[in-house]
């Protein structure tokens, strides 16, 4: 059972049937003990960081994904917004702690190309380690779906899964332990996005 984390912020249907394309069981978590029967977590987020650290805390969820992640280790999905609050902090319209799973902040997009624009949306080459157990199968240079106009700045480069080049190198997945995040949208990324959902599925960290 994968539990798909609502906090009022993200694109949860497009999410939800992406899995079930996969004939995986979902539900959606709403409240702390909704955690208990899942084996595994997808956070997904669309919107600010402040608000979406915000809800969490309100739903008292928070303390039920510390417990679900970091105490009983079950594999969770970070997706866009949900890697970004896996953060220490974002500056995100001000400064603001995030979960802290990851040693890493959360910075505007500036590339070094003007030509750029910001928000960063649309397709991108993501280069990934070989050694992956979520692209390997991949391309050398796959292509996914972002929209963002904040990026995480990891301290821990070993923490960092894959980059992409929007003017400068962009963190585009972080795996830590059993966590794994994604600034891209693998459910809106056609077959690379579900090879890697299928992958998760599978995945024992």
């Amino acid at each position: 059972m994968i539990g798909i984390v609502d906090y009022g912020m993200g694109n949860l249907l497009s999410v939800s049937n992406a899995f079930e394309s996969l004939n995986a069981d979902v539900r959606f978590c709403r409240q702390p003990q909704d955690f208990e029967s899942v084996e595994r977590i997808v956070l997904p987020g669309v919107g600010a960081f402040r608000e979406c650290i915000g809800n969490l805390r309100n739903a008292g969820l928070v303390e039920a994904l510390e417990e679900a992640v970091l105490s009983q280790r079950k594999p969770i999905l970070g997706i866009c917004l949900g890697m970004q609050v896996m953060a220490r902090r974002s500056f995100e319209g001000g400064e603001y702690c995030g979960l802290g799973w990851i040693d890493a902040d959360v910075v505007r997009l500036e590339p070094s190309d003007t030509t750029l624009r910001v928000p960063h949306i649309g397709w991108n080459e993501v280069q990934y380690r070989s050694a992956s157990p979520f692209f390997a199968s991949l391309a050398p240079t796959p292509e996914f779906y972002f929209a963002h106009s904040y990026h995480l700045k990891c301290a821990d480069e070993a923490e960092v899964e894959a980059t992409c080049d929007y003017g400068l190198p962009v963190t585009a997945a972080v795996r830590k332990n059993n966590i794994f995040a994604t600034q891209f949208h693998p459910e809106k990324s056609q077959d690379n996005g579900i090879s890697l959902l299928e992958k998760f599925c599978r995945w024992q960290p």
